[in-house]
């Protein structure tokens, strides 16, 4: 009689273990199937650079969330100073807030004239200086 005992429980668990996967594997389908809330995208808002030293330089308007300034042709903002690096620095957006941060210049990366040595937050109305480049900062 002991056997048939041990036989059931051995087949009730093992119903109860295939139910239980069965209703891991569905709740793992369903959330897998659910569309993205449009409040977890991330949007970039865009970060406007003007020259600070000049009336009469243009404001550069960028939505992408990384902008690599530099002396180069393939930067997305292009300085043409000589103080400038061919890949001076990268703005990125991410976590919320754009970042500056150095990619190893000659003559430095300077926020609100304070030299950027790690990934920095950058503000609205900051002052970026690249060599001897300034920049106004705005984040619309």
């Amino acid at each position: 009689m002991s056997a048939v005992i041990v036989l059931v429980l051995r087949i009730l668990i093992a119903l109860v273990l295939y139910a239980f996967l069965g209703f891991a594997f569905f709740l793992l389908w369903k959330s897998l199937r659910k569309p993205v809330a449009s409040d977890r995208l991330q949007t970039t808002p865009p970060l406007v650079l003007k020259p600070a030293d000049s009336a009469d330089g243009e404001a550069q308007r960028f939505d992408n969330p990384e902008v690599i300034v530099g002396r180069e042709r393939g930067c997305q903002f292009c300085l043409k100073d000589e103080t400038v690096s061919a890949r001076h620095a990268r703005l990125s957006y991410h976590n919320n807030q754009w970042w500056v941060e150095d990619l190893g210049s000659t003559n430095g990366t300077y926020l609100n004239l304070l030299p950027v040595t790690t990934p920095t937050v950058l503000a609205g109305g900051d002052v970026l200086m690249f060599g001897k480049v300034s920049l106004d900062v705005r984040i619309e």
